[in-house]
């Protein structure tokens, strides 16, 4: 029998657990991409449940449906347009009055609606007791209590869910009032919504008048009616003058006037909780003079964690691709195109990337697990002092955290951010926060060259680029943004204890995108560089070392060892002149002289410069260029090649120093196309992207530069 299908759309303020539940109800079967037109993420998952086949699409978390932001646009549209079976709106129990304001909104939608009071647990905890039945019915919808984290009332949620689609469990419509001369106002508009040619008929006319009162610019832009413009305007301007106020204050007092009232008839606190657990965890962890320690400290612990439990498997890996390499080229012929862009274009290149898919994980695991249990939150209220100091607030570093796992969604997130000075410094310095695509290069020098300090060196790094973005964004507040910093009330989520399946699956969903990204952008970006890298073919070069190889066999006849060597010794100069000779050899020549004093080589440069595509290419260009995938007893890996590459005078290349240099360099310059893009879109000009193309890559040299020059001064990290 086929499964009835069911569209569920999932709405929620932001840290009302709506993504956990998410997770739960559709498991691994989701599917990540964006609302066409808009870069705003769109989550969407599928579930089987006692014969139904539910699709859930999690809608972007708002506080609200207006106009304001992308989040609330997208959210409402789909609501509207997609006409979801059912809408679920998850309500932090603990924050009921702020959390019921969309709820309300969606009440004057008129959709089919379920609302999952979550966290219900710490409401219980604080002494709130609920009448479900009551609050239901002057809802007008099923209330069903959740506890996220664990999973507890899920299956009831979905038989409210199912049952409310299918038109099993009805409530009497609910009517918002707004005070009887809005309402008159909303009566006498109805009527000519109707009659205008610009609402189809989807949206409730009463609501489509409430929208135009409140001055909505999107009900506006479809007004078809010079009537209906005339009046809505003679309605908002009667408002304003009998309530003194704009009818956008009017309306919203008028809905938490509704919900208050709910809340007085069905909410009773049995016990006054002053300071439940959150609060006295939050009196050490986000203390005045603890907090900035232990955030410190949770970092450091956070990247010397990732760096130890990563390295064996690391091992292995690069193992594996080794043998692989060495499997391949054993059917192909030595020297031979397919040969150079199997072995070392295709599994030298993206293998190289792989390698770090361990350290990429527990990174993610990590920050997870602090993410589920609140304190990123808390991390951003920490940081507020200093956020001010430097003409932002808290609110902005979310964004930056964020840029932690990619610099993109880090971007995006800046929307949130409601002061335009703010939200566009916020957008300009988020390139500078280390993003996974930058932590395999980290993962391949520290392991070469910093092995007993990883974590410091990686905690460095990381620490280096937030006091970079902050020190960009005091300079952009006092020359180019100025203006006063916008006041900001923070709210903080209580802590919870995360579960190990919704751990589990962020972390899964973060090192899924980057095992894609190896497979699709690296793949393509390291048989480019195996071409750069490969061409022009001179047929000169393997004649006249086909020549010299020929007379070396000679010369040791009889001494394998001594042939041995002599022979790798001039397949190693080939494959170097036949290198610089190559495209990848020009354009690296090319930049050489702008990174020589930043005590990089030309395949530096070439590394970098393929950096622009994606971070994680900058590794497999390395491993290109070093072909590092031919296996036998002897073979080395890339780390091992990189501690033995030397300049023509004999001197190391990679030094501690100039390795710490060149991570400092990939930590700062520019941002990889795909940000540069979604700056673009944020910004609405081009004028932002190259500002930030120009300004990050600056700020790398400069001090990449001085780290050098002055390192090398004072006889730090040469040897």
């Amino acid at each position: 029998m086929q499964e009835d299908r069911i569209k569920i759309a999932l709405a929620g303020n932001p840290n009302s657990g709506k993504t956990t539940i998410f997770n739960n109800i559709t498991g691994a079967r989701q599917r990540v991409g964006n609302y066409p037109g808009v870069t705003v993420e769109r989550k969407e998952g599928s579930a089987s449940y006692k014969g139904h086949w539910l699709n859930v699409v999690d809608l972007p978390g708002t506080y609200s449906l207006t106009a304001y932001s992308v989040e609330e646009l997208v959210a409402r549209d789909f609501i509207i347009n997609e006409r979801p079976a059912v809408v679920i709106d998850v309500v932090d129990t603990s924050n009921l009055e702020r959390n019921l304001y969309l709820a309300v909104q969606l009440i004057e939608l008129g959709v089919p609606l379920v609302l999952a009071f979550n966290m219900s647990d710490v409401a219980e905890q604080r002494g709130m007791k609920l009448d479900l039945a009551l609050l239901s019915r002057l809802l007008g919808a099923p209330i069903v209590l959740t506890v996220g984290p664990k999973g507890k009332g899920l299956d009831e949620l979905l038989e409210a869910a199912i049952g409310v689609a299918n038109g099993e469990i009805k409530y009497p419509p609910v009517r918002v009032h707004y005070g009887k001369r809005i309402d008159r106002l909303i009566d006498g508009l109805e009527p000519l919504v109707e009659a205008d040619a610009g609402f189809t008929g989807r949206r409730p006319a009463r609501w489509v008048a409430l929208k135009l009162l409140e001055n909505d610019s999107r009900a506006f832009a479809d007004v078809k009616s010079p009537a209906l413009a005339e009046a809505v305007q003679a309605g908002i301007e009667h408002i304003q003058k009998t309530a003194g106020d704009s009818p956008e204050t009017v309306i919203a007092e008028r809905r938490y006037g509704f919900i208050s009232g709910a809340c007085q008839e069905a909410v009773r606190t049995t016990v006054e909780k002053r300071h439940d657990w959150s609060d006295k965890i939050d009196a050490v962890m986000t203390n005045k003079v603890l907090g900035l320690p232990i955030f410190l400290g949770l970092m450091w612990l956070m990247f010397k964690f990732t760096f130890v439990a990563s390295e064996p498997f690391m091992g292995w890996i690069e193992d594996a691709f080794a043998i692989l390499g060495g499997l391949v080229g054993r059917f192909l012929t030595e020297g031979s195109t397919l040969h150079g862009l199997l072995v070392d274009g295709i599994i030298g290149g993206v293998g190289g990337v792989l390698v770090f898919v361990p350290i990429i994980g527990f990174l993610f695991l990590f920050m997870a697990v602090l993410e589920a249990t609140g304190y990123m939150a808390r991390a951003a209220f920490i940081m507020d002092t200093y956020m001010h100091k430097v003409g932002l607030h808290g609110q902005s570093f979310i964004p930056m955290i964020l840029g932690f796992g990619c610099t993109v969604p880090g971007i995006m997130a800046c929307r949130v951010i409601p002061d335009r000075r703010d939200r566009l410094v916020t957008v300009l310095v988020t390139p500078f926060m280390s993003c996974g695509a930058r932590l395999p290069i980290y993962s391949l020098f520290i392991g070469a060259l910093f092995v007993e300090h990883g974590g410091t060196v990686l905690f460095s790094l990381y620490a280096l680029g937030i006091l970079v973005a902050l020190l960009s964004a005091k300079l952009l507040r006092k020359f180019v943004l100025k203006g006063d910093t916008s006041p900001l009330v923070m709210e903080l989520p209580p802590y919870r204890v995360p579960t190990v399946r919704g751990v589990l699956l962020q972390t899964w969903e973060q090192v899924r995108m980057y095992i894609k990204k190896a497979g699709t952008i690296i793949l393509l970006g390291s048989m480019m560089i195996w071409f750069l890298s490969s061409f022009p073919w001179e047929p000169e070069y393997s004649t006249d070392y086909g020549a010299a190889i020929a007379g070396a066999q000679e010369a040791h006849q009889g001494r394998p060892a001594e042939q041995q060597a002599a022979v790798k010794e001039l397949e190693a100069r080939m494959h170097g002149e036949k290198l610089r000779n190559s495209y990848a050899g020009m354009l690296g020549r090319a930049i050489e002289p702008l990174i020589r004093p930043l005590g990089f080589d030309w395949k530096i440069g070439v590394a970098l410069a393929g950096g622009l595509v994606a971070k994680e290419v900058v590794v497999s260009t390395l491993g290109t260029l070093y072909s590092v995938s031919e296996a036998d007893e002897e073979s080395q890996s890339l780390r091992e090649r990189l501690q033995n590459a030397r300049w023509p005078d004999g001197r190391k290349v990679y030094t501690p120093l100039a390795a710490f240099a060149l991570m400092v360099f990939s930590l700062l310059y520019l941002p990889c196309f795909a940000a540069l893009a979604v700056i673009k879109k944020e910004t609405g000009t081009w004028k932002w992207p190259l500002f930030v193309l120009a300004y990050t890559t600056s700020v790398a040299w400069v001090i990449s530069l001085v780290i050098y020059q002055v390192g090398s001064v004072l006889g730090i990290g040469l040897g």
